[in-house]
């Protein structure tokens, strides 16, 4: 009778040993953890010129210029809950651009948590992607614009190449399949118009890598404008395009002379496309591995680094 008494109290006393337990792992749970706030750096006083073309992919004046003019959508609207000042919104996405690191990496090389980072490249890739270009109509630029083509291999009435491009990210949950291309990748198909000194003058980034690229032209207002005739030129493309009067595409299978050095004017001259996404992605390696975001945050990457790249070149 005692020892039974005395194994009652035991286990008596062990539940209520559990239970406190668990209420002091509950207690602890909701206490708010503490914040913490790092020291942060202006990177524009820690590096030298060559460093910071080397770390962000953009002079130093030109960082300076785009901060001012990015002020009213980046720029905090208090000081309250330690803010993080415009110019370090633009380094901190220009640094992820540059290397396409993990978020919580970037984090750390400006003093900033793996959130905070990613609320601030989702903002200023959204601000960036409103400036892309937009091809020119104009006469005046038009002329340059075949001015320059022509010096390549003597191709006239030229006023851009066209091709298309891939952007590795990973498999989505939505619509999974659309986004394999034909490689078996999960991607998104670019679609980009460069002039003879390899800057972008247009830029369609919102399509699955599943899409043709000559699909991604017919849905485009590019594909309007020429046909009706808003804008006086042509466009080389490579054979995945349709044949058109204002886009040329090569011979499959020249037999003439004539075809043969149709051909390798056109290739030339068409080339400036390829090396620009060549140059681009160099520039950008977050373009270049895969990017482990959303489609949406994606496309408004891609569309910042073009814009990037045109201020670079």
């Amino acid at each position: 009778m005692v020892i039974t008494e005395l194994t009652d109290k035991i286990s008596s006393n062990k539940g209520e040993m559990a239970q406190n337990m668990w209420f002091a792992v509950l207690m602890e749970r909701a206490v708010r953890r503490e914040r913490v706030f790092r020291d942060r750096n202006n990177p524009l006083e820690v590096y030298n010129d060559d460093e910071i073309i080397s770390r962000f992919r953009l002079t130093r004046e030109a960082i300076l210029r785009l901060t001012d003019e990015l002020e009213d959508v980046l720029g905090p609207t208090t000081a309250r809950s330690h803010s993080i000042p415009a110019l370090l919104q633009l380094c901190t996405a220009l640094r992820f651009y540059a290397t396409g690191s993990f978020l919580n990496t970037v984090g750390d090389t400006v003093g900033l948590s793996k959130a905070s980072v990613s609320r601030v490249v989702y903002r200023v890739s959204g601000a960036l992607s409103e400036r892309l270009p937009q091809f020119p109509v104009e006469p005046a630029e038009l002329s340059r614009l075949k001015r320059g083509f022509y010096n390549i291999s003597r191709f006239p009435n030229v006023v851009g190449a066209i091709d298309g491009t891939h952007v590795k990210i990973q498999a989505p949950f939505e619509n999974e399949h659309l986004f394999v291309n034909r490689k078996g990748h999960h991607s998104l198909n670019i679609q980009a118009v460069c002039d003879h000194n390899l800057k972008f003058l247009n830029c369609v980034a919102r399509w699955p890598g599943s899409v043709h690229d000559s699909r991604i032209l017919q849905h485009s207002q590019l594909f309007e404008a020429f046909e009706e005739g808003i804008i006086d030129g042509i466009l080389l493309g490579d054979s995945g395009y349709p044949l058109k009067p204002w886009l040329l595409t090569p011979f499959l299978n020249p037999t003439t002379p004539a075809q043969r050095k149709y051909n390798t004017a056109h290739c030339s001259t068409r080339n400036t496309i390829e090396r620009a996404f060549g140059v681009l992605k160099r520039r950008f390696h977050c373009l270049h591995g895969e990017l482990r975001m959303i489609p949406e945050r994606v496309c408004k990457i891609v569309c910042a680094t073009v814009f990037l790249h045109n201020m670079a070149r």
